[in-house]
């Protein structure tokens, strides 16, 4: 397995515990529909969030945050419409970004960004 791919599974593994330890509720992870797929979904009291989870080792390619665009949003979203049209009943929705910098001390640095809209 290549190098980032398992970063990638470290980091989300590390996003569940993070989230967990603030209360969500992990309902799915790497929920796929069709060529779409969403990273985490959980809740918290009433709101299912949307979980885009980036995990980087170096800012060469700037933060881990900064390759979330606009296409990758608009793909969390019609993602999220399939989940909410397979699983309805959810009145109150969110798409957040969980960005993970693990730097040289291998220590990692969680920032959240929480209700990110179009």
């Amino acid at each position: 397995m290549a190098k980032h791919n398992l970063l990638g599974i470290n980091g989300e593994a590390m996003a569940v515990k993070w989230l967990s330890d603030r209360g969500f509720i992990l309902l799915h992870q790497n929920w796929r529909h069709g060529r779409y797929e969403i990273d985490i979904i959980a809740h918290k009291k009433s709101v299912l969030h949307f979980i885009e989870v980036k995990t980087r080792r170096s800012q060469r390619f700037g933060l881990p945050e900064e390759s979330v665009d606009i296409k990758k949003l608009q793909k969390l979203m019609k993602a999220a419409e399939q989940f909410l049209f397979l699983f309805p009943g959810w009145k109150r929705i969110q798409y957040d970004i969980l960005s993970i910098f693990i730097g040289s001390d291998n220590r990692p640095d969680f920032f959240f960004i929480e209700d990110v809209y179009l």
